[in-house]
């Protein structure tokens, strides 16, 4: 199943990943100051998924990305492809799997393993 991650960058921010069913992310959110609204951007997003826009673009190196758009805000970016194929594919990947998706919380990191 895939899934919104929500983590904390190394600058403080919060942003959450989408992943894929096979653990692979697909795209990235911009940074939110609180873990708050982080989660309800993630849950907002996952609502109207099937109703946004993805605008694609491809890299002076070649590589393709998109970018999602939601009421004329870019609200995430994803990762970088090898191929406008796979961009598309990522994009069905969300359409298909996003609405269904849960959220989960990493950002605390409590993974602590006693010895």
């Amino acid at each position: 199943m895939a899934t919104f991650v929500i983590s904390k960058r190394f600058s403080g921010d919060y942003k959450f990943e989408f992943t894929s069913r096979k653990g692979k992310t697909i795209f990235t959110s911009n940074a939110y100051e609180l873990r708050m609204d982080c989660e309800s951007a993630a849950e907002h997003i996952r609502s109207v998924l099937e109703s946004c826009s993805y605008v694609k673009f491809k890299t002076t190196k070649g590589k393709f990305f998109f970018r999602v758009v939601i009421e004329n805000e870019v609200v995430a970016t994803s990762r970088k492809y090898s191929t406008e194929l796979m961009v598309q594919k990522g994009i069905l990947e969300i359409t298909k799997y996003g609405p269904s998706s849960e959220i989960l919380d990493f950002s605390n990191n409590n993974f602590v393993f006693e010895d």
